[in-house]
């Protein structure tokens, strides 16, 4: 079992606001540049409170995940808090779940669109070849920076970051002038099914924050730099979301379904003209660049983790002799983020992702539950939800309503993951055994 305050050998240099912009980094994705017109279009001016429905409930999952962080300080993230309070099994499934239901299927996914948003302003990204090896350069040189040190993957991370949010700021800012009142009356409330929908969509939009905190073991002062990374974090994140979805119902109103494939790129031209296509288009792929890298340099720090507790092949947790990071974890994970990149197999998988995502947070938040059991609580004096067990109770609820949103396809595919994942473990775990 992973020790909480376990020493492996990582350096601990990554702060609040490393913490924080991670999390938007991670967050605020290629989804936010379509996010806009498919809420708009399902809910109409309505949607805006949507993303604050949509809040409340990922607000309590933070929450859990700030209180269970403060706690679990080693690397591994979901990982790691599932295997502190209910053993190996339940911490490998998660594992699996995040590092292939989520991360690679995700980040290959976010590659394709990042290539696809260049080919748009270059055809040349069209051709197959040209993907592969773009693929492969890019992917390559995220590798190189996060071997390096997470302080180097980190400052990527903020840089493009900064990058990716200073157009987004820019409709905020300049299209407030623009917007018509008339375009933000709505006249009925959607139905609960309506609503359902659509607040699963923004759920999968909001989620990745998670992933920066796989880095929990090169955290500097966790207690304190993983609650308040979280709260600045998620707020900047509603606040951005809340804004360009009030911009861009109130500039194209009922025309916004005519725009459904780039909507923030039509509010920017509709600002400063065709100049504003250009500009979110290559936003667009800065964005999608920085949710890989910031995949890349927290996800492999899973592997790390569980590849140090048994349950991953012991390579996975070499560390650099001179660099102190997982470099193994992070050339592995590189190389299979290409491989599905290139394969477009991740294709017909990719509604997994949100069902693995959902059973992630759900069972970081029974581990939550569980660890404040523990009389060391008190001793340790770690950050604790306030209101006892109200708040993990809300995001259960939450999960759960969410999860009913589900097909039976998606449920079956996702039952089926798990079993298999079920039967390499015992698989192994005899192999093991038998040596």
């Amino acid at each position: 079992m992973a020790n909480a305050t376990n020493d492996e050998g990582l350096k601990r240099v990554v702060g609040v606001s490393g913490l924080a912009l991670a999390i938007v980094n991670g967050v605020i994705g290629s989804g936010i540049f379509v996010l806009p017109a498919i809420v708009g279009i399902a809910m109409g001016a309505f949607g805006i409170f949507g993303y604050v429905f949509c809040s409340i409930m990922l607000a309590a999952i933070m929450l859990c995940y700030a209180e269970i962080g403060s706690k679990v300080t080693c690397s591994g993230g979901s990982y790691a808090y599932v295997e502190a309070a209910f053993g190996d099994f339940p911490g490998y499934i998660v594992n699996w779940l995040y590092f292939f239901g989520w991360s690679i299927l995700g980040s290959a996914a976010v590659m394709n669109i990042l290539v696809d948003s260049l080919a748009v302003l270059f055809p040349v990204f069209s051709n197959p070849l040209i993907r592969g090896l773009f693929f492969f350069v890019l992917i390559g040189l995220m590798v190189l920076i996060n071997i390096r040190g997470v302080k180097q993957g980190i400052g990527l991370v903020k840089a493009i970051t900064i990058i990716k949010i200073l157009p987004l700021l820019g409709i905020i800012i300049f299209g407030f002038t623009s917007v018509k009142a008339a375009n933000l009356h709505w006249e009925h409330i959607p139905s609960v099914k309506t609503f359902g929908d659509t607040a699963f969509i923004l759920f999968y939009a909001f989620a990745g924050f998670e992933t920066s905190l796989c880095v929990s073991g090169e955290f500097k002062n966790p207690k304190r730099t993983v609650p308040l990374g979280i709260f600045l974090g998620g707020t900047i994140v509603l606040i951005i979301y809340l804004l360009l979805q009030t911009v861009t119902q109130g500039i194209l109103g009922a025309s916004i379904a005519n725009f459904k494939d780039a909507p923030l790129a039509a509010v920017a031209e509709k600002i400063v003209g065709p100049v504003g296509t250009t500009i979110l288009l290559f936003t667009a792929a800065i964005s999608c660049f920085g949710s890989v890298s910031a995949d890349v340099m927290a996800t492999p720090r899973s592997l790390f983790a569980a590849a140090n507790d048994g349950m991953f092949p012991k390579f996975l947790g070499k560390v650099h002799p001179k660099f102190s990071t997982p470099y193994l974890s992070v050339i592995t994970y590189g190389i299979l983020i290409f491989i599905f990149s290139v394969s477009g197999g991740f294709k017909q998988l990719a509604i997994l992702a949100s069902a693995a995502i959902l059973l992630i947070y759900l069972a970081v938040i029974l581990s939550t539950i569980k660890l404040r059991m523990r009389k060391t609580d008190v001793i340790e004096k770690t950050f604790r939800i306030p209101g006892g067990l109200i708040i993990p109770v809300i995001g259960i609820a939450a999960i759960v309503w969410l999860l009913t949103s589900l097909s039976k396809w998606e449920i079956l595919s996702t039952l089926i993951f798990i079993a298999v994942v079920c039967i390499l473990y015992f698989i192994m775990k005899n192999f093991k055994k038998s040596k």
